[in-house]
């Protein structure tokens, strides 16, 4: 079945299809809106009861995808002492950067310098250093968090293809996440130079920022913004972003930077706020 779903992704006309559903997802249309709200709470079994809103609330499905819970739903861990998880999701993968690869899966891997879209100076910043790969399924909070404190430095939007981030895909597809659209987030802090890249998959309609940006939703082009000198500073767990129906959350750390939890391992939850990792 897997097989079949990964040979499927190769001849669908990714893109159009992320087109016609970001239509249907933007519309405010409240028969159309609450009808799509509806079949996906009971499809993939959504937890309202943690949301600040409820259904009848929202002005379009992307609305309600993009929900704000209540206030103290996601309690966050001691920024202090630890690295934050930025998103509800899962671990995918997680582990050390080496020879300027990062693991996708059993025997498929793909470079720090793809997936920031960077040359190899900036990439070699991360050599030795630490990973963490969280998938988000459908029925999670998809917004995006800092899982430490920094300065906006620099974002690359970098267009692709729009393939699946499940857990088929990533074990099917080469370089998954360095060929699917994607926005590279850098940033400067206490915890040195680290990465937050978002990145889209199937039907995924877009990806936005707190901040004001340039680039677009399935752009023709690389868009590279220099924030240097912005002052755009977070703190640890300040929302950074958010997905319109989709994805997948890379984070990098420099060498020395953060210890990943012992007991974490692909495919445990995670819940936004919670401790990832030691900081060092």
């Amino acid at each position: 079945m897997s097989a079949a779903f990964i040979a499927l992704q190769h001849v669908l006309p990714q893109h159009a299809l992320s087109r016609l559903a970001g239509r249907l997802a933007s519309s405010e249309s409240p028969w159309l809106r609450d009808r799509l709200i509806r079949r996906f709470v009971a499809a993939y079994g959504v937890d309202l009861s943690e949301a600040a809103r409820g259904i009848g609330e929202f002005t379009s499905f992307n609305d309600f995808f993009t929900r704000e819970l209540k206030p103290g739903a996601r309690p966050l861990a001691d920024a202090a002492q630890f690295v934050l998880s930025p998103a509800d999701g899962a671990v995918s993968q997680l582990g050390p950067v080496s020879g300027g690869r990062i693991i996708q899966a059993k025997g498929r891997d793909y470079s720090v310098a793809e997936i920031l879209g960077c040359g190899p100076e900036e990439a070699a910043r991360f050599e030795g250093g630490s990973f963490i790969t969280i998938y988000l399924s459908p029925r999670d909070y998809h917004r995006v968090h800092m899982p430490a404190a920094g300065t906006l430095a620099a974002t690359s939007y970098i267009p692709g293809d729009l393939y699946s981030v499940n857990v088929a895909t990533a074990a099917g597809v080469d370089r998954l996440f360095a060929r699917n659209e994607r926005l590279a987030c850098r940033f400067d802090g206490p915890d040195g130079h680290f990465a937050s890249v978002m990145v889209g998959a199937m039907i995924v309609a877009g990806i936005d920022t707190v901040w004001p940006n340039r680039f677009r939703p399935h752009a023709g082009g690389i868009v590279r913004e220099d924030f240097a000198g912005a002052g755009r500073s977070f703190a640890a767990g300040d929302e950074m972003g958010r997905f319109y129906l989709g994805s997948t959350v890379v984070l990098l750390f420099e060498p020395g930077r953060v210890a990943w939890r012992d007991d974490l391992t692909a495919g445990d939850p995670l819940r936004m706020g919670e401790a990832i990792g030691r900081r060092l």
